[in-house]
């Protein structure tokens, strides 16, 4: 499934600085970037074999694009992660390799198309440009830097990794430029999908040819931002930081500086604001404010600033809408959201998270509906659903209409108030709290209006985007390797190995408490010990000797402090798996060293497991395994909030 959505690497103008960092797999976000590849070290080559639909070209955005718009009829639409409806999908800006499934008839891309030449701007900006003379020598651009990432091919890193294997790879890293740019106090921003995984970054300024290391101080994922810092004193000698601006007005004028399609020298490209929206971000597959232009922007973009006219950063480019009937479509986190994101840094000393409200609404358009749930005017949107993991489910119910946020008045249409004349997503008001923060809403239940307080917290994904530390948590007992469902290994994996009710779930469903996975086998290193179970893969396992499985520690937990004389693993179907259990651990040591293995779990899982559910009776229902409504993922509908 190759989502496109183009994590354009941008080098910003002055502050923009070339990093070169080491990942350890290769780049692939369409903002949202899926670097795993199969968790699980893979013994045999009878499973590679399997031609997979979003293995493509990893280094020709032009071979990306066209197989991003192939597949993106495959594609489906992640309810709750990505809330924006425009069918599409998303690719990385500098592989070409599409990510998981945004949506179904576009993508988005790095690769921008080229922009036609516009000799006629809808208002006279003669006065407010900046002249083509002046800008080769503007200070702005200097603050721009090119950013060197060395990355490694991503299924080193998801295969828990024989030892062959390690020594065929390991020196086969790709280098890859991007952006950064300098925000002052030996700080830099880029992109988040630029530096995940990296093993090294190295920045390199405007003019000059020494390479410097940085250092990642943060990653916000779900805004794709990373904040950077530089200790050599050299580097910054002379440097001035870049101003961050207002938020732009439609028609204002936006130059995009970077070092796109690899080049060494800064490039410029010009435009203008286009449209100011809730966006989707492919990369953390959220929604927050974003800025569309229509100045071109190409794959080696990401992470470099967009300009106004004064020189003032007005944010940070990062991805590309591309279809059949649109043409340079681009756009810019803006710097609204940017210093959102290093205010949440300075307050808390690390990168938390945009919060969420954590409900499923739908629009009051219908006066019909209104009448019948007492809302006499015309206002408000419907609770259909709140989800267990969020302090809204302790406050609101379904049924509920919300009318107000913090006194600000919700329409009918999920929107509110946003500047003199506009009116925005509902999200956006949620997207200026902070984790943590408390939130008041006006609603209206049975008939009357209410106002209850409600704690924002960033959402808890049941199968996650990313998986935190880049190493993805692994056990093998027996030969069965276990891991939990993530969407970097659903991306590596083909959709018939995975099976459409195990992907229904990963798309559609809900977490029912903090820190539950989906667990499952992901292969059999076949040995004695397991005949008859060696053709297993990517299963879910649901139950051991009888206790249900809440994620991949507990597993391992029950597992190593079992005392039974079989080991009985109960799966989707149904189906079940019985080990002997002193067989099962005398055959596990010399199935590791058959294989190359270096270690039975990973190191996460040696850590004492402390169960913070207990029998709790909600973990023994199956909520979590049905799947929401296609209501939830249609285009008139509001998505989770």
């Amino acid at each position: 499934m190759a989502v496109a959505v183009t994590n354009c690497c941008f080098s910003a103008l002055t502050s923009s600085v070339k990093l070169r960092s080491s990942l350890a797999c290769q780049s692939r976000f369409a903002t949202s970037q899926r670097c795993f590849g199969s968790i699980i070290p893979k013994a045999t080559n009878h499973r590679r074999g399997i031609s997979n639909p979003r293995r493509g070209s990893s280094s020709s955005s032009s071979s990306g694009q066209s197989k991003g718009e192939k597949e993106a009829v495959s594609e489906k639409k992640i309810p709750g992660r990505s809330n924006d409806e425009r069918p599409s999908s998303y690719t990385d800006a500098n592989s070409g390799r599409g990510n998981m499934g945004r949506s179904q008839s576009t993508s988005f891309r790095s690769v921008g198309t080229q922009r036609k030449e516009k000799k006629d701007f809808w208002f006279d900006m003669k006065e407010q440009q900046v002249e083509p003379e002046n800008l080769q020598d503007a200070d702005f651009l200097n603050a721009v830097v090119k950013s060197i990432l060395r990355k490694i091919f991503s299924h080193v890193i998801n295969t828990i990794i024989w030892s062959e294997e390690i020594l065929e790879c390991t020196e086969r890293f790709v280098h890859s430029g991007v952006n950064a740019f300098m925000i002052g106090d030996g700080k830099l921003l880029t992109n988040a999908h630029c530096v995940e995984h990296d093993t090294q970054v190295k920045v390199k300024r405007r003019g000059d040819d020494t390479k410097y290391v940085a250092k990642v101080l943060a990653r916000g994922v779900d805004c794709d931002i990373a904040l950077l810092s530089v200790e050599s004193k050299e580097f910054w000698e002379g440097a001035e930081a870049l101003n961050l601006g207002r938020l732009p007005s439609l028609q204002d004028a936006v130059t995009v500086v970077g070092y796109p399609l690899g080049g060494d020298t800064i490039s410029v490209t010009k435009g203008v604001v286009s449209r100011i929206e809730v966006t989707s971000y492919a990369h953390g597959s959220s929604d927050l404010l974003g800025i569309q232009i229509d100045a071109a922007i190409n794959p080696g973009n990401s992470g470099g600033p967009a300009f106004n006219d004064q020189g003032e950063c007005i944010g940070v480019a990062f991805q590309v809408y591309r279809s059949e009937e649109a043409e340079n479509i681009g756009y810019v986190i803006p710097t609204t959201v940017v210093s959102h994101f290093l205010e949440d840094y300075e307050r808390n000393g690390k990168y938390t998270g945009f919060p969420c409200l954590g409900v499923l609404l739908q629009k009051l358009e219908n006066p019909a509906l209104r009448a019948c749930l007492k809302v006499e005017s015309n206002e408000g949107v419907l609770v259909r659903r709140v989800e267990p993991t969020t302090d809204a489910n302790n406050v609101l119910k379904e049924g509920d209409v919300i009318v107000s946020f913090d006194d600000v008045r919700v329409g009918c249409e999920g929107t509110v108030p946003f500047r003199s004349n506009e009116r925005i997503a509902f999200r956006y008001l949620i997207s200026q709290k902070f984790a943590g923060d408390v939130a008041e809403l006006g609603i209206i239940r049975a008939g009357k209006f209410i106002k209850v307080q409600v704690a924002l917290n960033p959402r808890v994904h049941l199968v996650p985007y990313h998986i935190d530390g880049g190493q993805p948590s692994y056990m093998i007992i027996a030969g069965l390797v276990f891991t939990p469902l993530s969407e970097p290994l659903i991306d590596e994996e083909c959709e018939e190995s995975i099976g459409l009710k195990l992907l229904a779930k990963a798309r559609y469903s809900l977490a029912r408490f903090k820190g539950e996975q989906i667990v499952i086998l992901s292969q059999v290193l076949a040995n004695e010990v397991n005949i008859g179970y060696e053709d297993m893969s990517n299963q879910q396992v649901l139950k051991f000797n009888g206790s249900r499985i809440k994620n991949i520690h507990h597993l391992a937990h029950l597992i190593y402090s079992c005392k039974d004389s079989y080991l009985v693993f109960e799966f989707e179907d149904n189906y079940i798996a019985v080990l002997e259990r002193e067989a099962a651990t005398a055959a596990s040591s010399c199935i590791l060293k058959d294989y190359g293995i270096p270690s039975e779990r990973s190191s996460d899982l040696l850590e004492p497991y402390v169960d913070l559910w207990g029998d709790n009776q909600a973990i023994d229902q199956d909520y979590g395994d049905s799947p929401v409504s296609n209501l939830e993922i249609g285009t008139d509908g509001l998505l989770w909030t």
